[in-house]
């Protein structure tokens, strides 16, 4: 019989090096510029060179910890990127959505093309940007309406319609762009495309102004008649055809385009939002020590003190579930019970959760910008949000612990 090996939620040394190496960068850079940027509410060029010059904005990092056989690693970085500031991670961390689909859609040739030209290099910065969402096909990503059509005369793809939502949107060198290529099929007649950087008919729309993570861009991305070459299509046409030939048959297919990547990134999205909690959660406690009213510290009342220990315990459970989530993913173990949007929505919900408290202990000092937990708080919120929304995954988990359909 073999030996049974000791279970451990200990990360390893080299995963802790990564994440100190990461929080001191969030430290020493992003938290001093978190209140700056987001009133700017402009891409932090400066920031995102001073991490491409030490190595964090760059593929061999996000390849390195896509590579790390747990998961834990790239949850790790997020969570210090976030409890640095949650809208210059997202800047950081935003060229990912696009990796990761080329990574899960392309061939070997698209991502040994494509992959480098998500980051570019220290002194020649590229953005990359994931295009899903339109105007009346944001959680219902089957009524998408944005269209890719073949000339095959031309070899080339020709695409139409308007995403919005979309970070980096507009903005990026380089979109990754989910369209609809048979509309009789609804999402299994979805495809990802590759658009570069100065292909015609591909045109910044709306920049937002958002409630928070103000430092990441969020625009409309516009189609007209931009046509792409047909190796722009990823993973290649034949195998287009052999997906669509199973779809028109009956046969089951893979999950949609789109889908594939939100399933990899959903519990990193978790562990953003379990940085924020933190950072949140360490400011008021902090805070609750040194604030003396009626002659003594406000932590030596219980109704702080045991609103801190709630906090503690929620952003300690929702860390558990992401990295649950992330190990999974990445060892091949099924979402049985969607445990993938399990990480995401608790750990949304807690962030905005802890938040608000961290507000509510510092009272008008948590209300003005002086503090940083009103930004934390405003930042918070778009996790309950984006990447599907509080109530999709809801939908998404109970659809997978019934087995039936649930509308």
């Amino acid at each position: 019989m073999a030996a049974a090996h000791p279970f451990s939620l200990a990360p390893s040394e080299e995963q802790l090096e990564v994440a100190r190496w990461v929080h001191e960068f969030a430290e020493r850079v992003v938290r001093p510029a978190g209140r700056e940027w987001d009133e700017r509410e402009e891409t932090p060029w400066p920031i995102l060179e001073e991490a491409a010059r030490i190595g964090l904005y760059s593929l061999d990092f996000t390849a390195n910890a896509f590579a790390d056989g747990t998961g834990l690693t790239l949850a790790m970085a997020s969570e210090e990127l976030a409890w640095g500031d949650a809208g210059i991670a997202l800047a950081i961390l935003g060229s990912g959505l696009a990796v990761s689909a080329i990574f899960a859609s392309g061939t070997d040739e698209q991502r040994a093309e494509w992959l480098p030209q998500c980051y570019g290099t220290p002194g020649d910065l590229k953005l990359a940007a994931f295009a899903v969402s339109e105007p009346n096909a944001g959680s219902d990503v089957s009524s998408l309406r944005t269209t890719a059509r073949y000339d095959e005369a031309k070899d080339e793809w020709v695409l139409n319609g308007t995403k919005t939502w979309i970070t980096n949107g507009g903005l990026a060198n380089l979109h990754v762009v989910v369209a609809q290529v048979d509309p009789e099929l609804g999402s299994r007649g979805h495809a990802s495309f590759v658009v570069p950087e100065g292909t015609p008919g591909l045109s910044q729309g709306r920049k937002f102004q958002k409630l928070g993570i103000r430092a990441s861009h969020t625009a409309e991305v516009l189609l007209d008649d931009c046509r792409v070459p047909g190796s722009c299509l990823l993973g290649g046409k034949e195998r287009l055809d052999a997906r669509l030939a199973r779809a028109r048959s009956g046969e089951p297919t893979r999950t949609q385009a789109a889908m594939t990547t939100f399933e990899a990134s959903r519990p990193y999205i978790g562990a953003q939002a379990v940085g924020i909690a933190r950072a949140a959660y360490e400011y008021a406690l902090e805070y609750a020590k040194d604030r003396v009213q009626f002659g003594r510290p406000i932590i030596e009342n219980q109704a702080i003190a045991f609103t801190l220990a709630d906090m503690k315990t929620r952003l300690d459970a929702a860390r558990l579930l992401v990295w649950r989530a992330a190990w999974m993913g990445r060892t091949g173990q099924r979402f049985a019970a969607a445990e993938g949007s399990q990480s995401k929505l608790f750990a949304s919900e807690v962030a905005v959760w802890v938040a608000e408290r961290a507000v509510q202990i510092l009272g008008g000092a948590g209300y003005v910008r002086d503090a940083p937990v009103e930004r934390w708080y405003r930042d918070s919120k778009i996790y309950t949000i984006f990447e599907g929304t509080s109530e999709i995954q809801r939908l998404i988990i109970s659809r997978a612990i019934s087995g039936r359909h649930i509308n």
